[in-house]
């Protein structure tokens, strides 16, 4: 009962709530802000030599940690429920006395909660004290995540598309199930966190972090004998193949997340996720923007002048016809509706076909004296008079 009583004494005096200066039922939004105001105005670098500040910093900060959390604060907040009601008189979570003497035992209430190891258990977490009560059995830990790459083709990109992918991942070692112990051999709770699978390594100032303990890898228990196989990692790697589904509309360079295809876990734990970077390949004549398809349409001089139908064509559909007007300038775009990519809603955008008229590279006898009757008749309207009206 040493470690109950050196709980009840140093920590059940402690109001965190007063020491942030919120009510007990403040939200968590308005804890984190007084406690950001008051680390602020207390923090040592920025009041050196000021004791007194440095002091408050550390209480402000021990607070924080304790209500900023909301699991730890349902604990602190039922230990000071039951401080209240007169819980932790003489005698508190021992054979008898307590709660008027009647024989009442603490540690025996927090067990009907449903705590297996009374007070020590329920309050050792909280306040980083009083007596561990442990099984010897290891938490469950999510598997890794997992990246990988698919290249597909820029239609199977619009349409959507099934790919299978070859995953080397990492996971249980299959002769120690992750255990990191040899087979056959019994563990026992790691010495160095005391079963905690964490350390607490402080940064030199008024806070600590928590860190893998690097005795047992964070399994919480170690083997006098190490797993010939793995060495004691408890890892090794899996290689397998999978199918999946590639969306209706994807993007190039777009990450795709499949939940639970990532390495398995441990000790029961889920899998973790299979993220899947996209890369499109270009396709010989439409290109993209957006939920766009682009185009580019190659036309006459005459037909952009003169103005007539020009017939493009579709991504996987039957062609349409342009109806280009006369005059219709160099770079105009025409927009096709529904002829693009495959939106998230099923919905489709726009096929965006752009005009490019093009200069023939040599003319033949005839054409050349059309052109050059065509530059007689226009030649009393230069192109480029403007240019010169500066």
């Amino acid at each position: 009962m040493a470690d109950t009583e050196g709980f009840r004494n140093d920590w059940a005096t402690k109001d965190f709530y007063r020491v942030l200066g919120v009510a007990q039922d403040a939200s968590a939004a308005d804890i984190k802000t007084a406690y950001r105001k008051l680390a602020r105005a207390n923090h040592p670098d920025s009041n050196p030599g000021d004791d007194k500040k440095h002091e408050k910093f550390k209480a402000v900060a021990e607070a924080y940690d304790v209500v900023g959390d909301e699991a730890k604060r349902a604990k602190y907040d039922e230990f000071r429920s039951l401080q209240a009601r007169g819980g932790f008189g003489p005698g508190m979570g021992g054979g008898g006395g307590g709660f008027g003497g009647g024989g009442f035992n603490l540690d025996d209430l927090l067990r009907e909660r449903g705590g297996s190891g009374g007070l020590g258990d329920m309050f050792g977490d909280l306040f980083g004290g009083g007596q561990r009560t442990r099984t010897q059995q290891a938490r469950p830990r999510r598997g890794a995540d997992v990246e990988s790459t698919a290249t597909i083709g820029f239609t199977d990109a619009l349409d959507g598309v099934t790919v299978s992918l070859r995953l080397t991942s990492d996971t249980a070692c299959p002769t120690c199930q992750g255990t990191g112990g040899m087979p056959g051999t019994r563990p026992h709770i790691c010495p160095e966190c005391e079963g905690a699978g964490f350390i607490v390594a402080g940064t030199g100032g008024a806070f600590s972090i928590n860190e893998t303990c690097p005795a047992c890898g964070g399994r919480q228990l170690v083997y006098d004998e190490a797993c010939p196989t793995c060495h004691g990692s408890g890892r090794g790697t899996s290689a397998r193949s999978i199918q999946a589904r590639i969306p209706a509309g994807v993007k190039d360079g777009a990450r795709i997340r499949l939940k639970g295809k990532g390495a398995p876990g441990e000790q029961g734990g889920p899998a973790g996720d299979l993220f899947v970077t996209v890369k499109v390949s270009p396709h010989r004549v439409f290109g993209r923007k957006g939920d766009n398809l682009t185009l580019d349409v190659p036309v006459s001089f005459d037909e952009a002048a003169l103005g007539g139908e020009v017939k493009i064509p579709t991504l996987g559909g039957a062609p349409v016809t342009l109806k280009l007007p006369a005059g219709t300038p160099n770079g105009r775009t025409f927009r096709v509706r529904g002829k693009g990519a495959t939106r998230r809603d099923g919905s489709k955008g726009d096929l965006l076909a752009t005009i490019e008229v093009q200069v023939p590279a040599s003319l033949d006898q005839t054409a050349r004296e059309a052109l050059e009757a065509y530059r007689r008749a226009t030649a009393g309207k230069p192109l480029r008079a403007g240019l010169f009206d500066a």
